[in-house]
């Protein structure tokens, strides 16, 4: 069901129809403004709206690739418990299925 909501950024309103709920647009837009208030006011009065937005599409781009990282190291460190307990356990079944 298309949702049409009005969000602001960077003190601009955008009216946007979409399939997501209008609250977590809201909440997204909410991300997006704190990351332009962490960039301080100097930023903000230096750069223009356009410039703002591309400094945190940066920013997110870069914390996703950096959670896309952990998530292959932990499913790598997963895989590798796994296989050292598949191993383990085949090593006891042989040694109980040999009499040991």
């Amino acid at each position: 069901m298309k949702h049409t909501v009005t969000i602001e950024i960077a003190g601009t309103k955008y009216k946007l129809t979409s399939d997501a709920e209008p609250d977590q647009l809201r909440r997204l837009a909410d991300v997006i403004n704190a990351r332009i208030e962490d960039m301080g006011p100097a930023a903000q009065r230096s750069a223009s709206p356009a410039q703002l937005l591309a400094m945190v599409a940066l920013s997110l781009a870069e914390d996703l690739e950096a959670a896309e990282a952990r998530r292959l190291r932990a499913e790598a460190r997963v895989r590798e418990v796994i296989t050292q307990t598949i191993e383990r356990i085949d090593e006891r079944l042989a040694e109980l299925a040999s009499g040991r």
